[in-house]
C-alpha cells in the first residue's frame, strides 16, 4: 500500500511539472526545475522551438502505436487463445507498408529540419559585428565598426547584488540594439570554448585558429543569459555569456559613453559606461 502512495505521489510530480513547465521558465535564463526551453527572443529559436514541438507529436504517435500494437498482438495472439501457432512467414503488403510509412515520417521531419538549417546560415545583411574571443576562463568582445574591446568576467557570488543571477552574471555585458541582426564572429586563444545563448538559439564552437559565425536578431529588450557549451578546463563552468538587449537610442548613447571611457583608458570608466 506504502509502495502504492509513493507511486501516485511521484506520478503526480511528474504530471504537475509537465502541466506546469512553462509557468518555471524565466526571460533570458534558466531557473531550478524549469521544464522546456527558455521563452524564444529571436526567430530561430521560435522556429527551433516549433520544430522540437512537432518531432515530439511525431515520436508520442509512433510510441503510442507501437504500444496499441504489442499490447493487441499479446492479447489476439498469446499462446492461450493459439496453441498452434501460425505459419505465416510474410505479407506482401504489410512489408511495403512498413517500408514506405517510415520514409514518409523520416521525409516529414527532414523537410522543417532543412528549412530551420537553412534558416541559421542564411546570414542576412548585418546591422552590426561583434567578435568573441574564448580564454580560459573569459570571453573578449570587439565592435571592429565602433573601435570597442573589453573582457567579459563572471562576477564572484560575494560581490553579487540583489537580483543578479549566480554564475550567470559579469562585469561588463554585450550590448545590442533590438530588432537588428548581430554577426557574432567567434574565435579562441587557447582551446575550445563554445558560445551558446539557449533564448536566441546560438550554440557554436570557437576553435583556436578559424573563426566561425553565427547571428541573432532579438525581438525584445531584456538580458539574456549562456554559458560555454563545450569543456574547456578546470573554470568551464565559471565563464557566462550576458547579451543585454537595448533600444536604438540606449545603444547608440552606450556606443558614445564606452567610446569616451576606452579613449581615457580607464577601466572603471569603462564598467561604469556598461551600467
Amino acid at each position: 500500500m506504502a509502495i502504492c502512495d509513493r507511486m501516485k505521489t511521484a506520478l503526480g510530480a511528474a504530471a504537475s511539472l509537465a502541466l506546469c513547465g512553462t509557468a518555471y521558465a524565466k526571460d533570458g535564463q534558466s531557473v531550478p526545475w524549469q521544464v522546456g526551453f527558455q521563452p524564444p527572443a529571436t526567430p530561430i529559436m521560435a522556429q527551433i522551438e516549433s520544430f522540437h514541438t512537432y518531432v515530439n507529436i511525431i515520436i508520442v504517435l509512433i510510441g503510442l502505436f507501437v504500444l496499441g500494437l504489442l499490447i493487441y498482438v499479446m492479447a489476439r495472439f498469446n499462446e492461450r487463445r493459439h496453441p498452434q501457432p501460425s505459419r505465416t512467414t510474410h505479407n506482401t503488403a504489410l512489408e511495403i507498408a512498413w517500408t514506405v510509412i517510415p520514409v514518409l515520417i523520416l521525409v516529414a521531419i527532414a523537410i522543417p529540419s532543412f528549412r530551420l538549417l537553412y534558416a541559421q546560415y542564411d546570414f542576412p545583411k548585418p546591422d552590426l559585428t561583434i567578435t568573441a574571443t574564448g580564454s580560459q576562463w573569459y570571453w573578449t568582445y570587439e565592435y571592429p565598426d565602433h573601435g570597442i574591446t573589453f573582457d567579459s568576467i563572471m562576477v564572484p557570488e560575494a560581490d553579487l547584488k540583489e537580483g543578479q543571477p549566480r554564475l550567470l552574471t559579469v562585469d561588463r555585458e554585450v550590448v545590442v540594439p533590438v530588432n537588428k541582426n548581430v554577426i557574432v564572429g567567434l574565435k579562441s586563444n587557447d582551446v575550445i570554448h563554445d558560445w551558446a545563448v539557449p533564448a536566441f538559439g546560438v550554440k557554436l564552437d570557437a576553435v583556436p585558429g578559424r573563426l566561425q559565425s553565427t547571428w541573432f536578431r532579438a525581438e525584445r529588450e531584456g538580458v539574456f543569459y549562456g554559458q560555454c557549451s563545450e569543456l574547456c578546463g578546470r573554470n568551464h563552468a565559471f565563464m557566462p555569456i550576458a547579451v543585454r538587449v537595448v533600444s536604438e537610442a540606449e545603444f547608440t548613447d552606450w556606443l558614445a559613453k564606452t567610446k569616451t571611457a576606452a579613449s581615457r583608458n580607464d577601466g572603471s570608466e569603462v564598467a561604469a559606461a556598461q551600467e
